[in-house]
């Protein structure tokens, strides 16, 4: 999983693989080391890297942003996963016409929150998508109606698959 970090406005891409368990590949803008990670309090790790030991109070603030207390430092930081960014920047786009909306990664369908015929309005949360064990609402780009339904709750889909149709109210 690639990740922006964010501390003030210093912005890194770090590059997480897990490699077993508790056992970590980690790039930093580039440049890659192996980590031991586990946790051993409610909000402290052990960090193990190069044979150095670290200690680190992690607290997470808010939906994406964490304060990391380590070697004496404070850092607030604030992180954005790939998948978070692009339904980010999906969200942002002003959607006109018949809307097809398709899946923007593999997963499972968890939940169909409409039924064909629905009105609907802009925002309002259609069918739910678990991928990499996080559950993702997939909203209506449009006040409209759906048309067409392409799935069903339980179903594994591919990326690109079509999930739900909604035209716009006339």
């Amino acid at each position: 999983m690639i990740y922006e970090v964010s501390e003030g406005k210093t912005t890194v891409r770090i590059g997480l693989r897990e490699l077993g368990e508790s056992v970590y590949e980690l790039t930093i803008d580039g440049k890659t080391c192996r980590v031991d990670a586990a946790k051993s309090g409610r909000m402290i790790y052990s960090v193990i890297e190069n044979g150095h030991q670290y200690e680190a109070i992690v607290d997470e603030r808010g939906s994406h942003g964490f304060d990391v207390l380590m070697a004496g430092r404070l850092f607030h930081l604030d992180a954005t996963d790939e998948r978070r960014k692009l339904l980010a920047h999906a969200s942002k786009v002003k959607a006109e016409g018949k809307q097809t909306i398709t899946a923007q990664m593999p997963g499972k369908i968890v939940k169909l929150a409409v039924a064909v015929g629905d009105g609907v309005s802009e925002g309002q949360g259609l069918v739910v998508i678990e991928a990499m064990k996080m559950e993702n609402e997939i909203p209506s780009p449009i006040d409209g109606r759906v048309v067409e339904i392409g799935v069903r709750e339980g179903e594994a889909v591919e990326m690109g698959a079509l999930l739900l149709v909604v035209e716009p109210q006339t």
